[in-house]
């Protein structure tokens, strides 16, 4: 569930409280909102998430194995997958594709003479 914003959180307002030296019930009356709403509100929201995304079904050995084939063969992800599956049991398209866009590399480089120059 994503955190549902408060409706007068504007950034400028959680920018005060932040700078301000007084303390959260003075502000809290200042600004009629809640002393623990004051409390809880940082400047900018935090990330959630994990902070070193990982693959789920691949460790970090396969997830080696799988870029280095990939930028090997250089091969589209379909071929990729029917390639590497007899060797990785687990891997499925989807995780495929997390892994080489987790990596920055989830499409091919553009080779040149592929397409025909637009006039």
């Amino acid at each position: 569930m994503g955190q549902i914003r408060h409706g007068c959180a504007t950034h400028a307002i959680r920018a005060t409280i932040q700078r301000s030296q007084a303390t959260n019930a003075a502000l809290s009356r200042d600004l009629g909102i809640n002393v623990k709403t004051v409390a809880k509100w940082p400047v900018e929201d935090r990330k959630t998430g994990p902070t070193e995304p990982s693959s789920a079904v691949l460790s970090a050995a396969e997830e080696a194995m799988v870029l280095a084939f990939w930028r090997h063969t250089l091969l589209p992800l379909d071929d990729c997958l029917y390639a590497l599956q007899p060797t990785i049991p687990l891997l499925t398209r989807s995780s495929l594709h997390c892994c080489l866009h987790r990596h920055g590399i989830s499409r091919l480089p553009d080779m040149e003479g592929d397409k025909p120059k637009r006039q």
